[in-house]
């Protein structure tokens, strides 16, 4: 399926242009009304804070509003699951793309968009008491009441090794109450075009009403790697740094990728590479993975899997799902 190019135009033309606009890649326009409730992103719209303005959701982006390829590759194990060519503006393969479902630590990548998008590397964050997390499984670097670091390191903890307690203490500093980061969090998704989710904190534990499709995770992934901070990060295999406790003495951080593709434990498929990407594992969301990869050709790749019933299984279908760049 292939993409749709941008396109603007006033509300009183905006249906005629848009069905336009998302016929460029085939001359059979769609049925489906564009409305901003509707089940699958891709066909929405937003007036913008004018009210008489309206921009083309898909600005030159893949887009799917069905199953591609579905028999190609075995996910099984996986209840969602995606495989977009960002050069190509094409989806390979689709899976439930549009289906809602908890995205665990997936939710981390807006995490981060709104802070290096907010914030500067080399600003120096203190933690709350809100840090120390007491939920059982929550993944956490160690963070306490009082420590410092900077942002730069704070990432390095928020989507290395997953750490829900720098993701609340990166909210904390940048709108004042995890509270008012999350709302800077739907807006922002909402502004890059992901209408099909909604987030009720920026660590991705299980609550209700936080959810994300496949194909929305693709659009924030999409706009993460725009950062040059974030691609550094997912790609690293190790960190080591030091922060500094309340009184001020140093204390050590240092972690590995949770991603198996990066620390070593899974194989990559020949003639693809893995350039890194985010993991998340809760009761509630399964397993799950989005990558940035590269086929021989140095074409850049997004590919996603959400919800798969344990960790083996999502790398293997993983590994099938990227492996089909070779095809």
């Amino acid at each position: 399926m292939k993409c749709i190019s941008k396109g603007i135009a006033s509300l009183m033309c905006g249906v005629l242009l848009l069905s336009c606009c998302l016929t460029g890649c085939k001359s059979n326009g769609y049925s489906m009304e564009y409305d901003l409730n509707n089940s699958v992103s891709a066909y929405r719209f937003n007036d913008g804070d004018s009210g008489n303005r309206a921009e083309a959701f898909a600005q030159d982006l893949c887009v799917i509003n069905g199953d591609v390829s579905v028999n190609s590759v075995d996910t099984s194990e996986a209840e969602a699951a995606l495989l977009c060519s960002i050069n190509d503006k094409e989806v390979l393969y689709g899976k439930n793309a549009n289906e809602k479902l908890d995205p665990a630590s997936l939710t981390k990548v807006m995490t981060a968009i709104v802070a290096l998008k907010n914030g500067n590397l080399d600003d120096v964050l203190t933690a709350s008491e809100n840090v120390e997390i007491s939920e059982s499984g929550a993944s956490l670097v160690g963070i306490k009441a009082g420590d410092t670091m900077t942002l730069d390191q704070a990432l390095h903890a928020l989507l290395m090794p997953s750490g829900n307690d720098a993701a609340v203490m990166i909210a904390e500093y940048i709108a004042g109450s995890e509270e008012a980061f999350v709302k800077l969090m739907n807006e922002e998704a909402a502004a890059l075009g992901a209408t099909n989710c909604h987030f009720m904190n920026s660590h991705g534990l299980t609550a209700e009403d936080h959810y994300v499709t496949a194909y929305d995770m693709y659009l924030i992934f999409n706009e993460a790697i725009q950062y040059d901070e974030f691609v550094q990060i997912i790609t690293a295999s190790e960190y080591s740094g030091v922060y500094h406790n309340a009184a001020g003495e140093p204390k050590e951080l240092s972690f590995k990728s949770t991603n198996q593709f990066i620390n070593g434990n899974h194989a990559v498929p020949d003639g693809v590479m893995v350039i890194g990407g985010k993991t998340g594992t809760t009761n509630a969301a399964g397993n799950c993975l989005v990558l940035l990869s590269k086929d021989s050709a140095g074409n850049p790749y997004i590919s996603v899997i959400m919800k798969c019933s344990k960790r083996d299984y999502l790398y293997d279908e993983m590994y099938d799902l990227i492996n089909m760049v070779n095809n």
